[in-house]
């Protein structure tokens, strides 16, 4: 790919790829230009900063998951927050978003450790990620809105023991609200 050729929708994927695949702490400017086939002056020039391109490199990353949900979660809508719970649970804990789910871990300990740009970025995925569970709300849920944050609460602890290893615990929890996945 020639310079000429480069433009911030062709550099996403191969940026995305390597971060998925490498996580954040590799996503200094040269092995990102390295991965893009390009300089880091070219990044710099197509993003304009280091900040802006983590920031754009996020949400595209972000869209790349909502969609791997929409697709996985169909188009037929649940008919329970307990349905709902479950698909997403399973999506979540499948080996096709485990490197999502390693690369949310890590933002996430960079929003806990005070990291630049860490906490903004989690603060954004999960207002989007609210807004598409709440979507995901059977079409009869008396409050969508709060269907979603309790939801995202229980999928997040849930998907966060079982990747330190308490599964089980998280089930047993599970089973106490009645929300155990069949």
């Amino acid at each position: 790919m020639t310079n000429a050729s480069l433009s911030r929708e062709t550099l996403l994927p191969k940026l995305a790829a390597h971060v998925l695949e490498h996580g954040l702490g590799g996503a200094s400017l040269r092995p990102l230009a390295k991965a893009a086939g390009t300089s880091d002056r070219m990044l710099i020039y197509h993003f304009g900063n280091k900040e802006t391109l983590i920031s754009d490199l996020l949400e595209y990353i972000a869209g790349i998951y909502s969609a791997a949900l929409d697709m996985a979660l169909g188009e037929t809508r649940p008919a329970t927050r307990q349905e709902c719970f479950e698909r997403i649970l399973a999506l979540g804990r499948g080996p096709a978003m485990q490197p999502f789910m390693v690369l949310w871990w890590e933002i996430v300990a960079g929003s806990a450790r005070g990291l630049p740009g860490y906490k903004e970025a989690a603060e954004q995925m999960m207002a989007k990620q609210l807004v598409w569970l709440e979507g995901q709300m059977p079409e009869d849920d008396p409050d969508p809105a709060g269907g979603a944050r309790y939801l995202l609460t229980l999928i997040e602890g849930s998907l966060m023991l079982t990747v330190v290893g308490h599964a089980q615990t998280a089930r047993e929890g599970l089973l106490a609200s009645d929300l155990a996945p069949s």
